[in-house]
């Protein structure tokens, strides 16, 4: 399972899948790049969502469980 961390930057908030040398997308605002994560995790299969402060430490965590997999349905 993937993990995805939203972290402040010069010009907004940042989300990032864990290991990637790139954010994901930049946002102006961090719920914006909280829902951004929750949209790639649902896609992913779901994971670990971290969500960083201004002063950069882990303030709230959250596991998203996997999205709609189209794979799955029958027929």
């Amino acid at each position: 399972m993937p993990n995805y961390h939203i972290t402040p930057r010069p010009d907004g908030w940042a989300a990032g899948k864990e290991g990637a040398s790139r954010a994901s997308s930049v946002h102006s605002t961090q719920r914006e790049a909280i829902d951004a994560a929750r949209d790639y995790l649902g896609n992913q299969g779901g994971g670990e969502l971290n969500i960083h402060g201004r002063d950069g430490s882990i303030r709230a965590k959250d596991t998203i469980s996997p999205g709609n997999d189209p794979r799955n349905i029958p027929g």
